[in-house]
């Protein structure tokens, strides 16, 4: 069996460019202890070597390359001439893939906490505004002979209000449209920012022939084939790694997903 091999980190060093490919530099260190009587590794440096098309896929170019975080699945080699290969080991990329920035993933979790807060005090705002309302318009018949034109309007006001329930419901309704659209079993659409990837996942590396007929699926549907499953309250993926790195492929704003619930 080939020997696999998965790295993560940014680019140590500049981006270069061949006839169909593409080389950059990193570098990972090794476990800080090591069983008794061994000597500690230290850092190792990687050549990686990735195809252009696959490159040009993940939108990375030679100065975000340099501050993104990426993972790398492949295969190791030693074939590779030392002018084209300054790392102590090359490696031939089969998957590339650009990691959530967590600094971006804390920017959007705060702002969206900011905006519940926004619409709530939006919202007793103009139950106090239309507070007041009400308690003129039932005071106006007690206090003065009302005209009839003033009656007639006062009585057009009233009959208005019963179309607000209709306008509260939309946005649900709406909603139970948009997940109808989604593959069966999806309980809810989640930003793809908010979902934690555990390490464990991050080390294995999908099927790439089953991962390109999802990609397939999706370019052609619009959607994914299935939902991902995410532990609710902490949105960590539980299942549905080649779907998420799909997800990421083709730039999904939002996934569907199924919950699970904490034991």
């Amino acid at each position: 069996m080939p020997h696999k091999i998965t790295l993560t980190g940014s680019a140590t060093g500049p981006l270069r460019e061949y006839d169909r490919y593409v080389a950059f530099d990193m570098r990972e260190k090794g476990s800080p202890s090591a069983p008794k009587g061994l000597k500690k590794s230290t850092f190792i440096s990687y050549t990686v070597f990735v195809a252009k098309k696959a490159f040009n896929k993940t939108g990375l170019t030679k100065k975000s390359i340099m501050h993104e975080k990426i993972l790398i699945q492949g295969e190791p080699t030693l074939d590779i001439p030392i002018d084209e290969c300054p790392g102590e080991i090359g490696v031939i990329c089969f998957q590339i893939t650009v990691l959530p920035n967590k600094n971006d993933k804390e920017k959007n979790e705060s702002e969206a906490k900011k905006e519940p807060k926004q619409e709530a005090s939006g919202s007793s705002e103009a139950s106090q505004n239309t507070k007041p309302k009400k308690q003129e318009e039932e005071q106006v018949p007690v206090s003065q002979p009302v005209a009839k034109e003033e009656m007639k309007e006062v009585k057009e006001v009233k009959e208005v209000k019963p179309i607000q329930p209709e306008v509260q419901q939309a946005p649900t309704e709406e909603k139970k449209t948009t997940l109808s659209n989604q593959p069966k079993g999806t309980q809810d659409l989640l930003n793809f920012d908010d979902i934690i990837v555990p390490e464990e996942f991050l080390k294995t590396r999908p099927n790439p022939e089953k991962t390109q007929k999802v990609i397939d699926f999706v370019k052609r549907t619009g959607r994914l084939d299935e939902p991902l499953t995410i532990e609710k309250g902490s949105n960590v993926l539980k299942d549905g790694y080649r779907r998420y790195i799909v997800a990421k492929t083709v730039k999904m704003d939002q996934v569907p997903v199924v919950y699970e619930y904490q034991k």
